[in-house]
């Protein structure tokens, strides 16, 4: 690799450290060509980039992303991993990792460096202990919809108890059902209690007098009679 070449190198892995969400940095001593592969496919799964570069050219890609804190890592072989700002999982990554650590006995951990701060090895350990990003968005929306669902689910309880309970006091006959028709105002009725019975008295009176006017005839007819 010549000076070019190089150079080239050091500003690809500077732009890296600068634009990544996270960089972790493991020790890649006794892992396979074939190890290596099947790793990068567990990490470009999660959104990440397994690299590994001379320590030289990284310590100067440091310098120039203003990394002092991954310069301490670089002694021995050192693997770095990208996880993309885009896309990436820094959980998912990981756990990959770890997964492979556990997995093959190898690639320890060294730490790392997350939104421009230090990571530990203990707190790389704790991050791939965490639940994918995906998994983490649907608790999350669990947690905030269950108040609405548990309010919604308790109404709907409610108003289905208070129906079947009302429909048992209706089939008990506690509760009757509304008639068909309103019932008559007491005022009216007795308005019309009171135009009946003057009815009925004009009629006495008028039967009173038809009477009185016959018998009167009457006696006029005799007078006449008895004077003839």
């Amino acid at each position: 690799m010549n000076r070019d070449q190089k150079a080239a190198v050091v500003d690809e892995v500077a732009a890296q450290i600068t634009e990544s969400e996270a960089v972790f940095a493991v020790d890649y001593r006794g892992i396979s060509v074939p190890q290596a592969a099947e790793l990068r496919q567990k990490l470009n799964e999660a959104g990440a980039r397994f690299r590994v570069v001379k320590n030289t050219l990284t310590i100067r890609a440091a310098d120039e992303a203003g990394a002092e804190d991954l310069k301490e890592l670089l002694e021995g072989p050192t693997a770095f991993t990208f996880v993309a700002p885009e896309g990436g999982d820094v959980a998912l990554a990981a756990k990959a990792l770890d997964r492979f650590r556990r997995d093959h006995d190898m690639l320890a951990f060294k730490g790392g460096r997350m939104n421009g701060e230090p990571v530990t090895v203990d707190q790389l350990l704790d991050l791939a202990k965490l639940p994918a990003r995906d998994v983490l968005h649907g608790q999350l929306v669990g947690v905030v919809a269950s108040p609405i669902t548990g309010l919604v689910r308790g109404l709907n309880q409610l108003i289905a108890g208070f129906a079947s309970q009302l429909q048992q006091m209706v089939d008990e006959g506690l509760v009757g059902e509304a008639p068909e028709e309103a019932s008559q105002d007491p005022e009216q009725a007795a308005q019309e209690d009171e135009a009946s019975q003057d009815a009925e008295e004009s009629a006495g009176e008028g039967e009173g007098g038809e009477t009185s006017t016959e018998g009167e005839t009457e006696t006029e007819t005799e007078t006449e009679e008895q004077e003839n």
